[in-house]
């Protein structure tokens, strides 16, 4: 909703100042203008990147478009997820096996189903499972492992919207590009007879191509560019938050601790009270007994049969 307000904001103030200028709509409505200008900027996308930047980058215009949301639901499916694990590694890392191998197919993993629609965020979750199964290892080897991998993460998620920024810079130069084209061809009506007032009419068109290029910079794809890092910059607090989970975990402190120390780094908007967490655990400790109470109290009735 919000993006929708913005988007009416930035076009109402745009084209409504235009309009009570006494401009008409038909004076900017140049389509050959706008497949210049788009075409070259897609062109210069496709050229200057490798194709697993383009899928990323669409990928994350696609979380934009639907508005994935990491919200305190996420964070409490990403918390508990993290205490359970924890809690079977307290009896062995080989516990664990059964789940990290099939994250999907685990009925532990399935209970989460937010944090599994987040791949990258499940990878580097189950793959730091694994490492820690593989042999020991101490927690300041785990913390320096993380930092480079989490490092590498980053930089790697950064680069569309790095990449797309650059294409919005160009699109000024895009639009001058396309002006002087229009302003050729008008020149060449010179030469065949055309009046002023047609002179001025292609002029006029030609001049749009510079006010597209420039909306398209500022009005469209340097506030998507934000959004972009916004995201990526949400999914590495994700990932930060696993990271000191586990390393606590390996400095031998209880699951409890740990999963507050993960907790410390949640968004502030979005970050749970000690005692929400608290009390998450408890629901969560209290529905998994549930079975174990059964199952004792329908022991006790056979006995007394």
């Amino acid at each position: 909703m919000q993006q929708i307000i913005g988007i009416l904001i930035v076009l109402g103030s745009i084209f409504g100042g235009f309009a009570l200028e006494g401009g008409a709509f038909s004076q900017i409505w140049q389509p050959v203008e706008l497949i210049v200008i788009a075409g070259a900027g897609i062109g210069a996308l496709v050229l200057g990147n490798p194709t697993h930047v383009l899928k990323e980058l669409f990928t994350q215009v696609k979380k934009i478009v639907i508005r994935k949301k990491y919200d305190s639901e996420f964070q409490r499916q990403l918390l508990l997820l993290m205490y359970e694990l924890l809690q079977l590694a307290a009896g062995g890392l080989k516990a664990l096996d059964a789940h990290v191998e099939a994250p999907k197919d685990s009925p532990l993993f399935q209970r989460y189903p937010r944090v599994l629609e987040e791949p990258k965020l499940l990878a580097f979750i189950v793959d730091n499972f694994r490492l820690m199964a593989m042999g020991k290892i101490n927690a300041h080897e785990l913390e320096g492992v993380l930092e480079q991998e989490l490092a590498a993460i980053h930089e790697e998620l950064e680069q569309p919207a790095k990449s797309l920024g650059k294409i919005g810079e160009a699109m000024p130069g895009f639009g001058i590009l396309a002006a002087v084209l229009g302003i050729v061809i008008t020149m060449s009506t010179v030469s065949e007879g055309a009046t002023s007032g047609e002179i001025a009419e292609h002029v006029g068109g030609a001049m749009v191509g510079t006010f597209i290029g420039i909306f398209f910079c500022y009005g469209i794809i340097d506030p998507i560019c934000n959004m972009m890092k916004q995201l990526v910059n949400q999914e590495a607090s994700n990932k930060e938050c696993v990271k000191v989970v586990l390393v606590t975990h390996v400095a031998g402190k209880p699951p409890l601790l740990a999963i507050d120390s993960g907790r410390r780094l949640v968004p502030l908007n979005i970050k749970p009270s000690f005692a929400q967490l608290e009390r998450w655990i408890n629901d969560l400790e209290g529905r998994d007994s549930e079975p174990e109470e059964a199952s004792r109290r329908g022991g006790s009735r056979a006995k007394a049969a």
